[in-house]
């Protein structure tokens, strides 16, 4: 049986639009391929997810922000972290001058 190799980093979409896209998905489990180009969280807005979330930065950077914290959290690539469910948080800024992928699992 021929099995299909896909590379994380190839195929990015072109649209200046923050690009969802799930890679794999069941009832509890998600995971997807986010591309960010310099896109943040609408001023005022937070996330406030079901589910928990770990998401590693994988190119780019981008600064998150949790409800009640004043220091962001800047990620690189390779680092990555955990957002249990319920906790506010947002993306104050994703890199302008290159894309930002990240990959995230939401179970």
């Amino acid at each position: 049986m021929k099995r299909n190799v896909i590379n994380i980093f190839c195929d990015l979409p072109e649209s200046s639009a923050e690009v969802f896209e799930n890679l794999i998905q069941n009832d509890n489990f998600k995971l997807e391929r986010i591309i960010s180009r310099g896109q943040a969280t609408a001023e005022g807005q937070w996330y406030d997810q079901s589910k928990d979330e770990w998401v590693m930065l994988l190119k780019g950077s981008a600064a998150l922000k949790f409800e009640g914290d004043e220091e962001l959290i800047i990620l690189k690539p390779g680092d990555y972290i955990l957002i249990p469910a319920h906790l506010k948080h947002r993306v104050e800024w994703t890199d302008k001058t290159t894309e930002t992928l990240w990959l995230a699992i939401h179970y």
